[in-house]
């Protein structure tokens, strides 16, 4: 109980990380990853939960499952929310989504959801390292970005 009162509260020490998943295995599994990332993880239960979480901390590392609290893709409100918030909200974290009907690291796939990485549920074996290489990835994608946006404000 301890434990899990301390996760709620993010330090400017701490890596945080929100997942939102439905199916408990996976929630698990990811969770689990994370930690051994060295994130301090909170989980969303559902999509006012998850829209409650985003707004309060500016996570690194966002995963959510494509059958989050729905029947089929369409259905996912966090990932069309997601999808149609500004950049600005958004650009902080690594947006990572996790599904069997995804290909692993399909860049087309990604761009389609407005994500930066998708998972096959099958990889989930090895799910600690594809989170580390997608958040690797985007970090030195937005490092030009990152290094003018720093020297524009300098001005």
């Amino acid at each position: 109980m301890a434990d899990d009162f301390k996760t709620l509260f993010v330090t400017a020490a701490d890596k945080p990380a929100l997942i939102a998943f439905s199916t408990p295995a996976w929630l698990d599994n990811v969770k689990s990853a994370l930690q051994e990332l060295n994130y301090k993880v909170h989980t969303a239960a559902t999509h006012s939960d998850f829209l409650v979480r985003f707004h309060q901390v500016r996570y690194q590392v966002i995963v959510v499952e494509e059958l989050f609290c729905a029947n089929n893709l369409d259905e996912n409100s966090t990932l069309k929310t997601l999808q149609s918030m500004p950049m600005s909200l958004r650009r902080d974290a690594t947006v990572i989504l996790l599904g069997d009907s995804f290909q692993t690291f399909a860049p087309m796939e990604a761009f389609q959801q407005s994500v930066h990485a998708v998972i096959n549920s099958s990889e989930m074996f090895m799910i600690g390292q594809l989170i580390e290489k997608a958040v690797a990835e985007n970090t030195l994608f937005l490092k030009s970005y990152r290094e003018v946006q720093s020297h524009v404000s300098s001005l």
